[in-house]
């Protein structure tokens, strides 16, 4: 059993918890997750590490309420616990086997939608406590949705905001904010991507277009997280790939991202059902012939 010590919500869907694990903290780097389970029957949740704290044996997560599995894991409450973690899994950055002196000449951005601000943030603090800054833009859909600002303002080179309703920072979305550094003269050797994969896409869309390279993690396609159920199955550079083992991160140029939005819709259906169920609960008995309740 692994124990909250401290469960709060972010924004309406979207929540944080500490959860002491010290064997994933001996050893997890940023860029890696974790899978986490609720309940002995639960489903397996992959989730990407947000922050570690090794002297303390704890790491963070961030997750989204999406499906029947997250909402349940948005109940729990410090002092309760997950019924298993595994991990840490996944290859870290690529930027942690970087030389110091090698990455302290990267001029580095980071590019993070809603949810994927959290990843970005393991990142980029890392990078902070070598002495090496990095610009980030992060966006969402508004302000009130908005996640880690005061934590990415502390750890960020410079700090940019986007939102697609102009509520706060840059009116619009990343990719505007991108453009809009661009055209102010900001230059970039390096662009880390992290978000929905239609962002994602559009970022590299973009930055190819700039002549940035651009490593995206493909997280958001990941089921199992060990390679076994073959969801997150990609095409990068006309060859196949796992997120969960080869990546999650990978050549944001070369990924197929039409592909990677098809797969995502594999369990849409199944999704559907158990959500409804849940909501639901006794007064569910099915029977309608399309929920699937009366199986």
């Amino acid at each position: 059993m692994y124990k909250i010590v401290k469960a709060q919500q972010l924004s309406e869907k979207n929540f944080l918890m500490v959860v002491e694990a010290p064997w994933v903290t001996r050893a997890c780097m940023p860029g890696q997750f974790v899978i986490v389970k609720t309940g002995e029957e639960g489903e397996r949740i992959p989730l990407t590490i947000c922050d570690y704290d090794r002297e303390a044996g704890t790491i963070t997560l961030v997750f989204q309420t999406i499906g029947v599995s997250t909402t349940k894991m948005s109940k729990l409450k410090e002092g309760d616990c997950f019924t298993d973690i595994t991990g840490p899994l996944g290859r870290p950055s690529e930027l942690v086997s970087m030389p110091k002196e090698e990455l302290k000449k990267q001029k580095l951005l980071f590019v993070g939608g809603g949810i994927g601000t959290a990843p970005i943030y393991a990142q980029v603090k890392w990078l902070h406590e070598q002495g090496v800054d990095a610009d980030v833009i992060i966006g969402a859909k508004s302000k009130d949705i908005l996640i880690l600002e005061d934590e990415m303002r502390a750890a960020a080179g410079n700090l940019y905001i986007a939102t697609d309703d102009g509520s706060y920072g840059i009116h619009g979305m990343v990719t505007d904010a991108l453009q809009q550094l661009y055209d102010e003269g900001k230059r970039y050797d390096r662009c880390v991507a992290i978000g929905p994969i239609i962002m994602m896409k559009f970022v590299c869309l973009l930055t190819k277009k700039l002549g940035i390279k651009t490593i995206v993690s493909m997280n958001p396609i990941m089921v199992d997280g060990t390679g076994m159920c073959g969801a997150c199955r990609l095409l990068v550079g006309g060859e196949i790939k796992f997120a969960c083992v080869d990546g999650p991160e990978f050549d944001g140029h070369l990924v197929d991202f039409n592909l990677a939005m098809e797969r995502q819709k594999t369990y849409k259906t199944e999704e559907g059902r158990a959500m409804l169920a849940y909501t639901e609960g006794d007064t569910h008995h099915g029977g309608c012939g399309v929920c699937g309740g009366d199986r």
